[in-house]
């Protein structure tokens, strides 16, 4: 553990040890929720959609990712969910900001950072909807509460408690291609008060071929899938007004893709502990682990694809992310609204390979990886009276790059090939944003923000070099981090009881961003890959001068009775700004960005009984950065059908993707497919 940490861990050691004494200034019994501090009132003065828990429990697919899909403009790198795409595949961006895939969207649950420590992307799998109470996106960068990360949004999951999950609930359905998907869900209360929950879920499936009919060949095969997550959660009342969240959960993940050599292993556990104060002086203190591990192999696939032979082990990437936050919000009366805290986050990990094989057999090994930590204190003010909202926040943070290696030898012995070690970096941040919303009518309120953001680029991007296909991209250890000037104004309006409608205009100006840029084609041998075939290219992620985007966003939320409806829609036209080696790509748009996307739910849901309908537009992207592999853009439509069959007994209907529509989620040398129709049938149990 660096020195650095040990200092930001002594400190907030420090701090948590204060907060019980600030609690006894307060007087009222606690009652426990599970939940964290209060947002802010300051967050309505931005762009905000929240995702249900209805919508959570009903969606076609029971997957997270497709969920985030009601937000349009909320996309991963690729449009392949978790049951086929690479999980390297999985980073989450909003606004266009996107072009790797490394989250440029701060993701959290109950408070805690999401993404993989080695490389930024997000395992979906680890998230049962069942088990949210609901999911808050904030579009647009610079949250200094949450925490660095938040570029182009935060994505807020929050836990149920035993009031939405119930004693116990169940499902399991059957479904195409021999696909199984079990959930469920229990929560008791002692009468001592808190509560415990468990939920967890199983999955698996002989999937489908992920390369489109016309271009597969005798290698190609369905990619069949396993996965099941579990998550534990205690919550129990301390003395005085104070809260105790204990946090267990771990998944696994097993995917093939389609060829031989291709198996993917993913596995993690998390665990955290969060204490809350709800006194006159109000606080929260979390601590918490979060461990990951990957393996994964890729194959070299012969032009006609009638054989396969593996190209890369990757047999072994280990991560680790440390963290700990606090924060307190002093009493300041009816209108203000004071939030002062600090946060650190240390992340260590390395991928381990083995390469270049000859006869079926490796000949060398690479070990790739680093450390990083930040370290910030924030404070948000937010001022209400009436029909105005005030709201500014500011972080400061530093940041410590170190351990960086790149090291390749032979596996028969001998000295290293590669024994590169990289100098440690550090440098400070200051980021912010500021709001105001103005009631300007009873039903219509208008808003507007500016924000600064900055990530700190994955260990991934810094030191690993990686092949797709043909293609050879290097890594960049000396990449600097990614700043994010951006400003909004938007408009909420509420023509009748139970609508709400917004629309938001923004402009965003990504400054550094981390993009894998064109620099050669094949043949020959390129610094930090070696050969790169006639049928290849050599990339390397640098830092572009900027990706400008500026676009729009229409949301609508209506609830009358049964009936719930929600809609949106997404216009985004983000540009690269680049000069020097990466100048070609000067005005071209990022790699899978689309233009426009719409997304539109209606639900009906009287009871045990009810349906939805859910209709998804994926416009058209490119592939790659010279944005000469278009992807087709696609529309989508799922239903869910529900009808009570006995005593908190329903029969569950489902369909994904209704009409088979092909959706195109990658191009090299051949298409590769997101899911297709796929149907479930199944039981679902909640009693009465």
């Amino acid at each position: 553990m660096t020195k650095p940490l040990l200092q930001g861990a002594a400190a907030a050691t420090a701090l948590l040890a204060a907060m019980p004494a600030l609690a006894q200034q307060a007087s009222p019994e606690i009652v426990v929720t599970g939940e964290g501090l209060d947002p802010s009132p300051g967050d309505d003065v931005y762009a905000t959609v929240e995702i249900d828990r209805d919508r959570l429990m009903n969606s076609a697919s029971g997957r997270m990712e497709d969920l985030l899909g009601d937000v349009a403009g909320i996309a991963a790198f690729r449009r392949s969910d978790s049951r086929s795409a690479h999980p390297t595949s999985q980073g989450v961006t909003l606004r266009g900001l996107g072009g790797n895939a490394s989250s440029r969207t701060l993701l959290t649950l109950d408070g805690v950072p999401q993404a993989d420590p080695f490389g930024g992307w997000v395992a979906f799998p680890a998230y049962l909807p069942e088990r949210m109470a609901s999911v808050r996106v904030t579009r647009g960068g610079g949250s200094g509460v949450a925490g660095p990360g938040a570029l182009a949004g935060t994505i807020a999951m929050t836990s149920a408690g035993p009031e939405l999950l119930g004693p116990f609930g169940a499902g399991l359905r059957y479904g195409s291609r021999d696909s199984i998907d079990a959930v469920a869900t229990a929560a008791i209360t002692p009468r001592g008060g808190g509560f415990v929950t468990l939920a967890g879920q199983y999955g698996r499936s002989d999937g489908f071929a992920p390369v489109v009919a016309q271009d597969r060949g005798p290698v190609d095969h369905a990619a069949p899938y396993e996965q099941a997550s579990l998550a534990l959660r205690a919550v129990a009342p301390l003395s005085g007004v104070t809260e105790l969240q204990a946090n267990l959960s771990g998944f696994t993940d097993r995917r093939n893709r389609g060829v031989d050599f291709t198996d993917v292993k993913s596995e993690g556990v998390d665990a955290s502990i969060r204490l809350v104060g709800r006194g006159a002086w109000q606080w929260s203190a979390l601590g918490y682990l979060q461990t990951r591990t990957l393996a994964s192999g890729f194959a070299s696939v012969s032009d006609a694809r009638d054989t396969a032979t593996p190209a890369l082990d990757q047999y072994n990437v280990p991560s680790t992310g440390i963290g700990a936050r606090i924060e307190a919000q002093p009493p300041t009366g009816d209108a203000l609204t004071l939030r002062i805290g600090a946060d650190l986050r240390h992340v260590e990990g390395e991928t381990q390979e083995r390469y270049i094989f000859v006869a079926g057999d490796p000949t060398r090994r690479r070990e790739a990886g680093g450390h990083s930590l930040t370290m910030g204190g924030f404070a948000d003010l937010s001022y209400r009276d009436g029909a105005v909202t005030l709201n500014a926040s500011g972080r400061i943070d530093h940041w410590r790059i170190g351990q960086g290696r790149l090291i390749e030898q032979p596996l028969i012995g001998g000295p290293a090939l590669t024994d590169a070690r990289f100098a440690p970096r550090t440098g400070w941040e200051a980021t912010g944003r500021i709001g105001a919303a103005l009631e300007a009518a009873p039903a219509l309120t208008l808003r507007s923000a500016g924000y600064r953001g900055w990530r700190l680029p994955t260990l991934n991007e810094l030191y690993r070099p990686y092949r797709v296909g043909a293609d050879a991209t290097a890594a960049n250890a000396e990449l600097t981090p990614e700043r994010l000037w951006g400003g909004e104004a938007g408009i909420d309006w509420r023509p009748a009881p139970g609508l709400t409608l917004s629309a938001t205009g923004y402009w965003n100006r990504l400054d550094n961003a981390v993009a894998n840029v064109t620099l050669a084609n094949g043949p020959g041998s390129f610094p930090g890959v070696g050969f790169v075939s006639a049928a290849g290219v050599y990339r390397q992620r640098r830092n572009l001068d900027a990706i400008e985007s500026h676009g729009a966003e229409v949301d609508a939320r209506w609830r009358q009775g049964p009936w719930a409806l929600s809609a949106s829609w997404a216009w985004t036209d983000a540009r690269v700004r680049a000069s020097g080696v990466a100048a070609a790509l000067d005005g071209l748009r990022p790699a899978q960005t689309a233009r426009h996307s719409v997304s539109a739910s209606l639900g009906w849901w009287p009871g045990e009984a009810g349906g939805a309908v859910t209709l998804r537009y994926a416009g058209p992207r490119f592939d790659d950065d010279q944005n000469l592999a278009r992807l087709n853009g696609a529309v989508t439509v799922d239903a869910v059908l529900r009808v009570p069959i006995a005593a908190g007994l329903s029969l569950d209907l489902r369909g994904e993707n209704l009409f088979d529509t092909r959706v195109e989620a990658g191009i090299s040398d051949v298409i590769e497919r997101a899911s297709p129709r796929s149907l479930w049938i199944g039981l679902r149990y909640r009693p009465r």
